[in-house]
């Protein structure tokens, strides 16, 4: 395989002619021009060749988000083997205006998603290249009053002229031409400001160096709030409108990231590495957040909560807040070599976060806390024909995109506490401290990592990494218990590979909890074998339940001897430990998909559950169990069945719920969930606040969400509430949000099928977070019959979906769409989508659709 740009001679053919056309003045001779994306072998032979980079960038910007955004570029670097040609990443291929050095224009070709370079273009050691370019829209999120930029993974190239790959780590300095009356921030501290002409020119200071996703900037009309914390100066901007919202708020704000900065300084025993301290809230942002040294952006709604936000919404903010600032170390002061080591960056940021929350949150039972936050999204992925591996290869950027999901960011953490269980917290925090030290500002490789800790323990990390990050899927644990005379005579757990072919073998640590007459009783486990005895059991009383995982701790598809399913399934609540309960409702929920208990006893079983719960946590993870089940899983003449009963303990719960965190969360259940006509005609009254819920105070987005579900369930007045609701809105954000969503929701079916027609544009999905709020209700369950016809549709936009929208756009798109789904129909359209894939569909783009609809294929029964 040709490494980077090799010359090899070519035959003439008319694509090479074409390429030809782009070109200032025909090259001296024709070489292999670069494929599209960023191919690894591309990368790693400018990796070889290019060195001590810097970017100078410059963008003039309209107001007008139409208006084409001006830029230059002035990329220096030292080069290796100027006899070859050598390619930058650029995608818009009427974007280049000119490429000169400082003294005269340069030849130059124009390929797809590149500008090559030829080799009398070059000379060995130092070069500068200056490209007049207008820049590409595609990763700008240009809206009337603002855009912000967002290059994750490797959209940089989208925008402008650049080495589109994370180890070609780069020194940025940034200029920005501004209408008046914007603010502007970027990963440097600004430098220089003058107004002239009714624009704001604005300069920033060199950053250290930063790979090319990190890179970004910021412009709008924002407010600034700032803030003092042990010395450091923190600026946040954001659009909110309302004021109160931004009082109530800031103070936390501002906190949780000190104390954030202030634990990751003791724990890496590196201070703060980038300067200065900026962040931006972003309305519907794509992501909760994205970790730009110097330049945080935020999804605006989850760090400004409302009063009636929920222990979880709380916890989220501070969890996203120490996340995006665990990554100013692991994912930016140390960046990844190549994309397929992503899960990096985003498992330490994660179980960083979690140690960072503890002491802001003293009340809250922090086991659980992980196991609830971790376990079920892990799962949820990991249980289906579509999970992947945690480390994935990958052949180009193009493609980095799909690697991110639920098995980086859950299962990862979950998977590095086993390793730090292995070495100890001490030497694990010490060898990331030297691992950090020693590539600082640079670019490592999870086995730099492990060769590192390998060297701090007697175990086989390499055989360890092989099942947990280098392989895919969990491993199927089967409990053996054998009773005697009321005495447990054997208890044993086996362990298979759910891909039986493959014959892996997982070594875990569990904490296997049995439910004894006298109480609950946990035994440490290791099952590194494909079979582990407990002979410490034996002799006991038989147990009530046998959990393998009974103390959030082990990691699998547990099957369940019958008679701890029983008990669970009637007798669960009675468990007198949060953490055993919470690991409980994980275990049979998986038993009740992997159909060893009834979807209908499970929503039973939450009705007796729910009143008797203490921890607000498991609260609020058994009403998604309910809703779930609910919606999901019960055929719709059992779920009208059940409503009126359920409704009930919703109601009651809310009534009778302490704190208006718990409020919060009885109330979103019970507005998801409601269908009688008493229940809904006291939600209208609610939102047209002739009645109040006592305890808990709304805010203009509950108002917006209690319309929108109203509207889903054509109440008489439904046309009349949405007309009100617009009028009642007083942030621009959201009114224009509810603008574009409002056709969803229509009880003409002509208007949602327009709705969805126009989901075939590009420019129509810029607002991911948009797009999906509609798509959800477009397939709400009330409304899966009529909405059934655009699933074929909708997995046929897969691919350009990935190719046109960001990281977590695909999979969110197919949740969207097939969320609503229960019938053997919609499994069936799924089903004869991945029959007639051509060989050359993109596998993970095949795991993605297999993933999303494995509920689908759960619930109805339908053959895969």
């Amino acid at each position: 395989m040709i490494r980077g740009l090799g010359l090899l001679t070519v035959v003439a053919t008319a694509a090479t002619a074409a390429l030809a056309a782009f070109t200032m003045q025909p090259p001296q001779r024709t070489d292999t021009p670069p494929g599209p994306g960023v191919p690894l072998t591309l990368a790693d032979g400018r990796a070889r060749r290019v060195s001590d980079l810097r970017y100078g960038l410059h963008f003039s910007i309209a107001a007008e988000p139409k208006a084409p955004i001006i830029g230059r570029v002035a990329i220096t670097f030292t080069l290796k083997d100027a006899e070859r040609p050598l390619a930058l990443d650029f995608t818009p291929p009427k974007g280049v205006r000119a490429v000169r050095t400082p003294a005269k224009p340069i030849p130059y070709t124009i390929v797809p998603d590149h500008i090559v370079l030829p080799p009398e273009a070059l000379q060995e050691g130092r070069n500068e290249i200056v490209i007049d370019f207008v820049a590409g829209d595609e990763a700008l999120n240009r809206h009337p009053e603002f855009l912000y930029t967002l290059f994750v993974p490797a959209r940089a190239h989208l925008t402008f002229p650049v080495f589109d790959q994370p180890n070609l780590k780069a020194r940025w300095t940034l200029g920005l031409e501004v209408p008046a009356g914007w603010e502007a921030i970027a990963n440097g501290a600004e430098t220089a400001r003058r107004e002239e002409g009714g624009k704001v020119h604005l300069t920033f200071a060199e950053t250290e160096p930063l790979s090319t996703y990190l890179f970004a900037f910021a412009a709008g009309r924002f407010s600034i709030e700032t803030a003092e914390r042990g010395g450091r100066t923190f600026r946040m901007l954001h659009r909110e409108t309302d004021a109160a919202k931004v009082a109530r708020n800031r103070e936390a704000i501002f906190d949780l990231h000190a104390s954030a900065l202030a634990w990751l300084e003791r724990y890496t025993a590196i201070p703060y590495p980038w300067g200065k301290f900026d962040f931006v809230l972003v309305p519907s942002f794509q992501f909760g957040g994205m970790e730009h040294p110097g330049a945080i952006f935020y999804n605006a709604a989850t760090l400004l909560l409302d009063p009636s936000a929920t222990q979880n919404q709380k916890l989220g903010r501070a969890s996203l807040i120490a996340h995006e600032t665990a990554h100013m170390w692991f994912g930016d002061l140390v960046t990844m070599r190549w994309f397929d080591d992503v899960w990096m960056k985003e498992v330490f940021a994660n179980f960083m976060a979690a140690k960072i929350v503890n002491p802001s949150f003293p009340e809250i039972n922090h086991e659980l806390r992980f196991l609830l936050a971790h376990y079920p999204s892990a799962y949820d992925i990991d249980r289906t024909p579509g999970t992947n591996a945690i480390r994935q290869p990958l052949d180009n950027l193009n493609e980095a995109g799909s690697l991110y999901g639920a098995i980086i960011y859950q299962k990862a953490p979950i998977v590095m506490r086993q390793l730090e269980g292995i070495l100890g917290e001490t030497a694990f925090r010490d060898g990331l401290q030297q691992y950090l030290r020693a590539h600082r500002f640079g670019n490592a490789t999870w086995p730099d990592l492990i060769a590192l800790l390998d060297e701090r323990t007697g175990d086989d990390l390499a055989a360890w990494s092989r099942a947990w990050v280098e392989e895919a899927g969990r491993p199927i644990v089967t409990t053996e218990l054998r009773v005697e005379d009321g005495r447990i005579a054997g208890l044993a757990f086996v362990q298979r590979d759910p891909y039986p072919r493959r014959g892996l073998v997982w070594n875990q640590q569990l904490q296997v909890t049995l439910g004894l007459p006298e109480g609950l009783r946990t035994f440490p486990v290791r099952l590194a074998e494909g079979r582990a005895d407990v002979p410490a059991a034996r002799e006991l009383p038989a147990p009530r339940f046998v959990l393998p995982s009974g103390a959030g701790i082990g990691y699998g598809g547990f099957e369940l001897d019958p008679a701890s399913v029983a008990y669970l399934a009637t007798r669960l609540p009675e468990i007198n430990d949060p953490l055993t309960r919470g690991t409980a409702w994980i275990t049979l929920w998986e038993q009740m998909l992997d159909g060893r208990t009834p979807a209908a006893g499970v929503v039973n079983l939450a009705l007796r559950a729910l009143p008797l719960e203490s921890d607000e946590q498991n609260v609020q993870r058994i009403l998604g169990y309910a809703r779930q089940a609910y919606w999901g899983f019960l055929p719709a003449d059992a779920r009208d069945r059940m409503t009126p009963r359920l409704e009930l303990v919703l109601r009651d719960g809310l009534a009778s719920a302490p704190t208006s965190s718990l409020k919060s969360a009885w109330f979103s259940a019970l507005r998801d969930i409601a269908q009688t006509e008493a229940t809904l005609a006291w939600l209208e009254r609610v939102w047209r606040k002739t009645e109040s819920v006592p305890g808990l105070t709304l805010a203009e987005p509950d108002y917006i969400t209690l319309a929108l579900e109203l509207a889903v369930r054509e109440r008489a007045a439904w046309q009349s509430i949405l007309d009100e609701q617009f009028t009642r809105i007083e942030n621009p954000d959201r009114k224009e949000r509810f603008a574009f969503v409002r056709p969803a929701l229509s009880a003409d079916q002509g208007v949602r099928d327009t709705f969805f027609e126009r989901l075939n544009e590009v420019a129509f999905r810029r607002r991911e977070a948009w797009v999906l709020e509609g798509l959800s209700y477009l397939h709400h369950p009330l409304r899966a019959a009529s909405s059934e016809k655009y699933i074929p549709r909708s997995l046929a936009l897969v691919r350009e979906i990935q190719r046109t929208g960001d990281i977590f756009f695909p999979k969110r798109w197919m949740d969207a769409t097939l969320g609503g789904h229960r019938s053997a129909t919609s499994a069936q359209m799924v089903a004869r989508f991945l029959a007639e894939l051509p060989p050359d569909y993109p596998d993970r783009l095949r795991r993605v659709i297999l993933s999303s609809s494995d509920n689908v294929f759960r619930a109805s029964g339908a053959p895969r």
